[in-house]
């Protein structure tokens, strides 16, 4: 009986077609799914361009494709690492590219020449937009990591506190490192989008930011943001909350003190928070609350860029980007006398606008479901699962105290019911109880008088928001056009979202 035969079967005399067919038929897939595809040569010179890439043109300031071909990649794609993938002849098939034509998930692949036994030589390589908004594509999966980034944050933290070796906090693990990154700010709403596309803006300058905004709204998280996307991420993120430390421990507290510097002080001196931020940043929480007194020693420290310890004659420098915040309506302050006015032009180079809940009533349900995630991963418990009705419920408070209060909210709910699921009768009535009941309606509402108009208002809340939902949906459609992926942006929602509350609106 002859021996069995250990040679691969042969291949079909048409595999080479039947592989070239797959290959133009996967360009082709690739090229009509994406939202813009490129290629560019050995040399990195881009030689096609598909209809798609045609969009982010402008931003790159190329009004069109001919203009655009023929370029170096690095020269009009800031921030592109094609030239890392004809080097290397490595692919990256999942990545974030910020640049000025905005936010993208990408992938790059090698092209290569055909060459029997082994690879040939990169000859090209091709460039494919996956999503041109991660932002509201990607949010329940950005949700989720920055809710597991977080909760390892934490662990790190509980970790370095029960760790009692001297030596430890001297050590790199030891040095403060910012908390949250720009995937922890929740939200697709176009307030959440805007301050989140002007926060990375701040992040790649140097210059001073002011976070402006009510309590509760995110102005630490976007500092800590701000910092880890920035060229001082390595640096330490130092935090003084003003408002918590007494008027007359702040110096000390902003740059130290020399050995004997005061009754009571230590003898071996110890650095300000100014020096600990060295080669990293600087966040003052609370800078409307800092006594007019400190404000001139603050306003000399960051013109010179040196600082003098309490107790010494002898000015220490220090290189630290500083990233202040407030609740408060610093230019009243300034008119009132209370506030420095040349300190703060010094602060608000680079300021922005911390949008209220309120202003972003769209974004309630993915805070629910994160905040609810990160209590469960707290506390050991499932997570409240709140009706579609609660959360018109929710949509409907004033939210004073914004996302803090949001979470406090929620907090109560889990404690108060006695089921996981929650409707809008279970929440109604926590709400009452617990005196946080406060609907808003719209000013037209509010302001009808006639029998129909207060027949109107009597109707269940969730039948009222869908109402609107529907006119909201209704009015973007009309201004697009009847374009779904225009009027999904316009309403700051992603196309699925948009085709499930359509459809969910049928007869």
């Amino acid at each position: 009986m002859p021996a069995a035969s250990t040679a691969p079967p042969a291949l079909p005399l048409d595999a080479d077609g039947i592989l070239a067919l797959a290959a133009r038929s996967m360009f082709h897939l690739f090229s009509s799914v994406s939202q813009g595809m490129f290629l560019v040569d050995r040399g990195g010179r881009i030689v096609w361009v598909n209809e798609g890439y045609r969009r982010f043109l402008p931003a790159l300031g190329f009004s069109s494709i001919d203009q655009f071909m023929g370029h170096m990649v690095e020269d009009v794609i800031p921030n592109t690492q094609m030239r890392r993938v004809l080097e290397t002849g490595e692919p990256i098939l999942v990545d974030l590219l910020t640049n000025k034509a905005g936010t993208f998930v990408v992938s790059r692949i090698p092209l290569r020449e055909e060459r029997e036994g082994s690879a040939g030589e990169v000859i090209g390589a091709i460039g494919i937009v996956l999503f041109d908004q991660p932002e509201t594509t990607l949010q329940p999966l950005i949700s989720k990591f920055a809710l597991l980034q977080r909760d390892l944050d934490d662990a790190r933290r509980e970790l370095a506190s029960q760790r009692n070796n001297p030596l430890y906090q001297h050590a790199p693990d030891g040095q403060r490192r910012s908390k949250y990154t720009f995937a922890s700010f929740i939200g697709s709403s176009p307030a959440a989008v805007e301050v989140k596309r002007h926060a990375r803006r701040a992040a790649q300058s140097a210059s001073p930011v002011l976070l402006l905004g009510e309590t509760g709204t995110g102005k630490e998280l976007l500092a800590h943001a701000i910092h880890a996307s920035s060229a001082r991420a390595k640096g330490q993120f130092v935090s003084v909350n003003i408002a918590a430390v007494p008027d007359t421990l702040l110096e000390a507290e902003f740059f130290g003190f020399s050995p004997g510097a005061f009754t009571g002080a230590d003898r071996k001196g110890r650095e300000g928070k100014f020096k600990l931020a060295d080669g990293g940043s600087l966040f003052l929480d609370e800078i409307g609350d800092m006594p007019l007194g400190l404000q001139a020693k603050l306003l000399r420290a960051l013109q010179e860029g040196e600082i003098e310890p309490l107790g010494s004659n002898k000015l220490v420098p220090f290189d630290a980007r500083v990233i202040a915040a407030t609740s408060r309506d610093l230019p009243e302050l300034v008119r009132r006398g209370q506030f420095r006015e040349d300190l703060y032009y010094r602060l608000n180079v680079l300021p922005l606008r911390v949008p209220p809940l309120r202003e972003r009533r769209a974004d309630i349900p993915a805070l629910v479901e994160a905040l609810g995630e990160d209590m469960a991963l707290r506390s050991g418990e499932a997570p409240p699962e709140l009706t579609p009705d609660a959360l018109a419920l929710l949509a409907g408070q004033h939210w004073r105290g914004n996302i803090r209060e949001l979470r406090n909210v929620l907090e109560q709910v889990t404690m108060r019911s006695d089921s996981q699921r929650i409707d809008a009768v279970q929440l109604e009535r926590i709400l009452r109880e617990a005196g946080l009941e406060q609907i808003e309606l719209p000013a037209m509402l509010q302001n009808a008088h006639d029998a129909d108009e207060e027949a109107a208002l009597l109707r269940p809340l969730a039948q009222q928001v869908a109402e609107l939902e529907r006119k909201a949906i209704a009015a973007a459609l009309a201004s697009t056009g009847g374009n779904k992926l225009a009027t999904a942006r316009l309403l700051g929602i992603s196309r699925a979202t948009l085709y499930e509350r359509m459809t969910s609106q049928e007869p």
